[in-house]
């Protein structure tokens, strides 16, 4: 099996609270996995631009998100000042795109413009759906603002953008986080287990060793592309 035939494939959006929650656990697992995998990376890009407020509804449920996903994942934080502070916009595609921005002036840049962002939205009662947070996190890690503004909503970064939610969409992807391992032909779905890599790490190496034959265990299924 050569090396290129197996690639482990997260899908995900800067924005997304339960991502938020999972990047430990996500780091962790990165540190676990075998040197002959392959790990990518696809944004779903979760909400599309606007610049109308949220509805109350909505915040209602994602301030709710929030505390669920303390509960669940212990250890995770959330600053609800935000809802205070900032004019919450259901809308990700900006921050989606600050990061294929990053990626373009600096491949190593692009974690650290996931990690700005989270950072900035959970925690620091900042707006990443705003072009000037995104700046300003561009500017915190170092990079040329004034190339990152020309990038920041330039026709190229959509289209990269549209391209990586069309590839999500064929992985059968709905919701994030979500992990999926490529095995040859074959792309099987890794159930996310948000507090135990070493769980979803049985997973990813009884596929790679075994694939088709693997012992079937609830969860464990090939996706239908």
């Amino acid at each position: 099996m050569t090396k290129e035939s197996l690639r482990l494939t997260y899908v995900h959006d800067p924005m997304c609270s339960w991502c938020w929650g999972f990047r430990p656990t996500l780091n962790q697992l990165r540190e676990l996995l075998p040197p002959k995998l392959i790990f990518s990376t696809l944004l779903g890009g979760l909400a599309e631009d606007s610049d109308q407020p949220m509805p109350v509804e909505l915040q209602r449920y994602l301030k709710a998100t929030w505390r669920t996903i303390q509960h669940r994942i212990p250890g995770t934080r959330f600053n609800f000042d935000f809802w205070r502070d900032c004019r919450p916009r259901r809308s990700t595609w900006p921050a989606c795109r600050a990061v294929i921005a990053a990626r373009t002036l600096d491949h190593d840049a692009e974690s650290c413009m996931i990690e700005a962002i989270q950072h900035a939205y959970y925690l620091e009662s900042r707006n990443p759906s705003d072009d000037a947070t995104l700046t300003a996190l561009a500017q915190d890690i170092g990079l040329d603002t004034t190339r990152f503004t020309e990038l920041l909503n330039a026709d190229d970064t959509q289209q990269t953008l549209n391209a990586e939610m069309q590839q999500a969409r064929t992985l059968g992807v709905s919701g994030f986080p979500s992990l999926r391992l490529h095995v040859n032909d074959t792309v099987w779905s890794i159930a996310i287990d948000y507090n135990n890599p070493a769980a979803m790490l049985e997973n990813i190496l009884l596929l790679i060793d075994h694939g088709t034959d693997s012992p079937k265990k609830p969860g464990l299924g090939p996706v239908d592309l």
